[in-house]
C-alpha cells in the first residue's frame, strides 16, 4: 500500500511538470513559470508533509524520486560551474572594454562585495541584539549531538589554521584537481589560475598579436558552447524548483523550526534588512530598484530552492548580461568572484549572529565595542574563499568563531533550521553579487541602460 502512495505521488508531480510544460506552450513568461513551480511545490510538500510525515516510507521514497528531477536539475548546473568559472574569467580578459577598465572593475567589484559583507555582519550583530538572542538558550539532543560529532573534524582543521595559512589556501597548487571541487577553497583557486592565464593572455596579446588571437577564438568558442549548455538547462528551471521546493516542504521539521522561531525570524529580519541595503545602493546609482528584484526574480527564486550560488552562477551570470545590461565583461569577472568572495548571507550574516550568541558563554560582552569592530573586520577577511556551495556559512562560521577563539559547537546546534535559514542566506549571497555586477558596471561605464530598463530583455533571452 506504502508503495502506491509513492507511485501516486510520482504521477502527481509528472502532471505538475506537464502543466508546467503547457504553460511554456502557451508562452506564459519565464518568471511566472518559475513562480508557479515554486507555489506548486510549496503546497504539493506541505500536503506531503501533513499526510504521511517527514520520516515516513512515502515521504523517504516520494523524495527520492523526485530527487531525480531537483537534485539531477542542480548537479546539471553543477556540472557547468567549473568550466564556466574558468571560461568566463578568462573570456572576460579577452573583453577590449575589460583591459582598459581591468583595475577599476577588480577594486569596486570585490570591493563592494566586501564591503556590503561587512554591512552585513552589522545589520546580524544589531539584529541578535535586539531579539535578545543568546547562545547559553540552546540545547543539544540527539540531532545536535551527532551534527557536532560530525563537525568535530572539520573544526580542528580550521582552528589549526592561521590567516596567513588560509590565505595560502587560496593559491591553487594543482589547478586541475581545483577544477573537480576537491577543496573548500576550490572555487577562488579555480577563478585565481584563470586570472593568471588571462593576464597571460594580456601579455601575448600585446607581444605576439598572432597567437593573442587564436587564443581569443578559442576561448571565445568555449565561452559559446558552455553558455548554450547553460541555456539548455536554465530551460528546466521551472521544473527543477518545483521538485526541490516539494522536497524542502515534506522534510521541513516544523516543530523544530517553532521551538527555534525566534532565531529563524530574526535571521530572516537580517538577511531582508540587508537585501533592502541592496535595493538602496541600486537606487543611489539612480537604478530602478523594483527592475532589479523583477530580473533578478528567477535567479533568486533559484538560489533560494536550490541552497547553491555556485549552483546559480549561470542564471546569475545571464540576468546581469541579458536582464540588467552588464557587460560580459564585467558579468563574468564579479560572478565568479562572487561565489567566493564577499557572499553577504552565508559569510556576513550568518556567522556575525553565531558570534554574538556565543560571546556571553564565554564571558564577553557582545556590546563591547572592541568585540563588534574586531568581529566586523574578521568577517570582512574571512569573506574570501567561501565556498558557493551547501555548507559555505559553516565553514564561515567554524572560521570566525575559531579566530575569535568562541565555542564552535553553536554551529551544530541549529541544524533543525539550517535548511530554512539557509534558503534565504544563498538568495541574499546572489543578489549581492549581481548587485556589485550592477553597481561595478554603472561606475566604470560598462552598464547598458537601455537593456536594464528594456522589461522583456531577460525573458526573451531565455526563451530564445
Amino acid at each position: 500500500m506504502n508503495t502506491l502512495f509513492v507511485i501516486i505521488n510520482i504521477i502527481i508531480l509528472l502532471a505538475l511538470i506537464v502543466g508546467l510544460f503547457m504553460m511554456q506552450k502557451k508562452h506564459v513568461s519565464f518568471s511566472k513559470r518559475v513562480f508557479a513551480g515554486l507555489g506548486l511545490g510549496l503546497l504539493f510538500g506541505v500536503i506531503i508533509n501533513l499526510i504521511y510525515g517527514t520520516d515516513s516510507f512515502v515521504t523517504e521514497h516520494t523524495i527520492e524520486w523526485f530527487n531525480i528531477v531537483g537534485s539531477g536539475y542542480v548537479k546539471l548546473l553543477q556540472m557547468v560551474v567549473m568550466p564556466l568559472i574558468f571560461v568566463s574569467i578568462v573570456g572576460a580578459f579577452t573583453k577590449v572594454t575589460l583591459s582598459k577598465n581591468l583595475g577599476k572593475i577588480s577594486f569596486y567589484g570585490i570591493g563592494i562585495l566586501i564591503l556590503t559583507t561587512g554591512i552585513a555582519a552589522a545589520i546580524a550583530i544589531a539584529t541578535t541584539v535586539g531579539f535578545g538572542l543568546d547562545g547559553m538558550e540552546l540545547h543539544e539532543g540527539e540531532a545536535e549531538k551527532a551534527r557536532n560529532e560530525a563537525l568535530a573534524e572539520r573544526a580542528a582543521m580550521v582552528e589549526d589554521l592561521t590567516i596567513p595559512e588560509q590565505i595560502l589556501s587560496f593559491f591553487p597548487s594543482n589547478p586541475f584537481a581545483d577544477l573537480t571541487g576537491s577543496r573548500p577553497t576550490s572555487t577562488i583557486a579555480v577563478v585565481i589560475f584563470a586570472a593568471f592565464i588571462g593576464m597571460a593572455y594580456l601579455g601575448v596579446k600585446r607581444k605576439q598579436p598572432e597567437q593573442g588571437e587564436f587564443f581569443k577564438k578559442i576561448i571565445d568558442a568555449l565561452y559559446a558552447i558552455v553558455m548554450r549548455i547553460v541555456t539548455l538547462v536554465l530551460r528546466l528551471t521551472p521544473y527543477g524548483v518545483l521538485a526541490l521546493m516539494v522536497k524542502v516542504a515534506a522534510t521541513s521539521n516544523y516543530a523544530a523550526i517553532i521551538n527555534l522561531g525566534k532565531f529563524v525570524v530574526a535571521s530572516y529580519v537580517a538577511l531582508i534588512a540587508m537585501f533592502i541595503v541592496q535595493l538602496l545602493l541600486i537606487s543611489f546609482a539612480k537604478l530602478n530598484p523594483i527592475t532589479f528584484v523583477k530580473k533578478g526574480m528567477p535567479a533568486l527564486t533559484f538560489a533560494f530552492t536550490s541552497r547553491s550560488s555556485a549552483g546559480t552562477l549561470p542564471l546569475n551570470i545571464k540576468t546581469q548580461t541579458d536582464g540588467y545590461g552588464v557587460s560580459e565583461g564585467v558579468a563574468n569577472f564579479i560572478g565568479p568572484f562572487g561565489l567566493s568572495i564577499g557572499q553577504n548571507g552565508c559569510a556576513g550574516t550568518y556567522p556575525a549572529m553565531l558570534a554574538v550568541m556565543a560571546a556571553p558563554t564565554v564571558g564577553i560582552n557582545p556590546l563591547d565595542p572592541g568585540f563588534i569592530v574586531s568581529l566586523i573586520l574578521v568577517i570582512m577577511i574571512s569573506s574570501f574563499g567561501v565556498a558557493g556551495v551547501g555548507g559555505g556559512a559553516t565553514f564561515a562560521s567554524l572560521i570566525v568563531l575559531s579566530v575569535l577563539n568562541l565555542p564552535v559547537a553553536i554551529v551544530g546546534l541549529l541544524i533543525t533550521v539550517e535548511p530554512l535559514i539557509d534558503m534565504g542566506r544563498t538568495a541574499l549571497n546572489v543578489s549581492g553579487s549581481m548587485m556589485s555586477g550592477v553597481l561595478t558596471g554603472k561606475i566604470t561605464g560598462e552598464l547598458n541602460e537601455e537593456v536594464y530598463n528594456d522589461k522583456n530583455s531577460l525573458n526573451e533571452v531565455v526563451e530564445a
